[in-house]
C-alpha cells in the first residue's frame, strides 16, 4: 500500500480556504496578493481535479455547495493546526537559551529548589543547568554563567562572590540524641565522621582544619566514612550514619525543617560561591537579571541565614 498522500497542492487549497471564509474571490486575491482571475483559475483547477462543484456563482459572489461546505470544515481546521504548529517551532527556535555550570551540591541543595523563581524571572528563556565536580574550566565549558566554588581567580572571566565558606557540623536528630547531643569538639571525635575526599590543593574545608580550627588535632583513630558526591554526605547525615561537614547555604532548608541540627562551631574561610561571567561584561538583559537575581538571593543570605551559634574564620 501507497503512503504517498492523494492531495490537491497545497496552494490550490489555501486559495480555496481563502475564498470560502471571504465567499468571494476578488476579496480572496486582496488577501493573498494575488489577481481575482488566478483565484478563479485556481477553484476550476481544483474542482476539475475533484470532480465537484465547490462554489456556486452569483451575480454578486459565491456561496458553498454541500461539497464545498464539507471541504472548507476540514481545510479550514488543518490549515490552522498547520499554521499553528509552524508557529510553535519557530518561536521555539528562536527562544533564547541561558546555560548555567556549577556543581551537584549547589545545583541540588540552592538552586532547583528555587528554579521556578528563576523561570519566573526570565520566563521566554530555556534554562539548561550542567554539573561537573571539577573546577570551572573556560577552556572546558559552554556556560553563559557558571557558579563555582574555590577562591574566584579564574583568567579570562569576571566574578562576583555570592557566599562564604562557612560550614557547621550538622547530623540527624535522631543520631545526636542516641550519642548525648554531641556539642563540644571533643564529643565529636568520638563520632562517625562524613567525608569528601581530600584534594592537594584542598579546594575545601575537611575534618581535620575544622579541628585544627578548634585547636583539636584528630588522630588515627577517628572512624570516617568516605563519599566522592556531597549529596551522598548529606543523605548519609540525614539516615543518621555520622556526623557531616554541612556548607551554607546548603543545608539550610535541613536545618529549618529539623531533619538535621548543628552539632559544632561554624568555620568560615576565604573561599566560597563565585557567579563567573566568561569575559569581563556582557550587555545581556538576560544575563544582568540572573547575576542581579543570585547576587540579591545571597544577600538574603548574609543578612538573615547565619545563625548566632560560635563562629571561626581562617584567613
Amino acid at each position: 500500500m501507497s503512503n504517498k498522500f492523494r492531495l490537491p497542492p497545497l496552494q490550490a487549497l489555501a486559495v480555496f480556504e481563502a475564498a470560502a471564509r471571504h465567499l468571494n474571490f476578488t476579496a480572496a486575491s486582496l488577501e493573498l496578493g494575488s489577481s481575482q482571475p488566478a483565484v478563479s483559475q485556481r477553484i476550476n483547477l481544483l474542482e476539475n481535479q475533484l470532480g465537484a462543484k465547490l462554489f456556486e456563482r452569483r451575480h454578486r459572489g459565491v456561496v458553498l455547495t454541500a461539497t464545498g461546505e464539507q471541504l472548507y470544515q476540514i481545510v479550514r481546521s488543518s490549515l490552522q493546526e498547520i499554521s499553528q504548529q509552524i508557529e510553535k517551532i519557530q518561536l521555539k527556535k528562536q527562544r533564547d537559551v541561558l546555560r548555567i555550570d556549577t556543581d551537584m551540591g549547589f545545583a541540588s541543595y540552592w538552586l532547583l529548589p528555587r528554579l521556578n523563581q528563576l523561570q519566573r524571572l526570565i520566563p521566554n528563556v530555556d534554562v539548561q543547568i550542567s554539573t561537573s565536580p571539577n573546577e570551572f574550566s573556560l577552556r572546558d565549558s559552554s556556560a553563559h554563567l557558571a557558579i563555582s566554588f574555590g577562591d574566584g581567580q579564574i583568567p579570562g572571566c569576571r566574578s562576583d562572590k555570592l557566599f562564604p565558606e562557612l560550614v557547621v557540623p550538622v547530623c540527624s536528630p535522631q543520631f545526636a540524641a542516641r550519642h548525648g547531643n554531641p556539642a563540644t569538639p571533643e564529643s565529636l571525635l568520638r563520632l562517625p565522621l562524613l567525608n569528601l575526599p581530600d584534594t592537594r590543593p584542598a579546594r575545601w574545608l575537611n575534618w581535620h582544619e575544622w579541628f585544627r580550627g578548634q585547636r583539636l588535632e584528630p588522630d588515627d583513630d577517628v572512624t570516617s566514612l568516605t563519599f566522592n558526591a556531597y549529596s551522598l554526605v548529606i543523605q548519609a547525615a540525614l539516615k543518621s550514619q555520622g556526623v557531616a561537614l554541612g556548607w551554607k547555604p546548603l543545608v539550610d532548608q535541613f536545618l529549618e525543617s529539623g531533619e538535621l541540627v548543628t552539632c559544632g562551631a561554624e568555620f568560615k574561610t576565604d573561599r566560597g560561591y563565585y557567579l563567573i561571567q566568561p569575559g569581563q561584561e556582557t550587555s545581556s538583559l538576560v544575563y544582568r537579571k540572573v547575576k542581579e537575581w543570585l547576587i540579591s538571593e545571597s544577600f538574603s543570605f548574609k543578612q538573615h541565614g547565619i545563625n548566632k551559634s560560635p563562629s571561626v574564620t581562617v584567613v
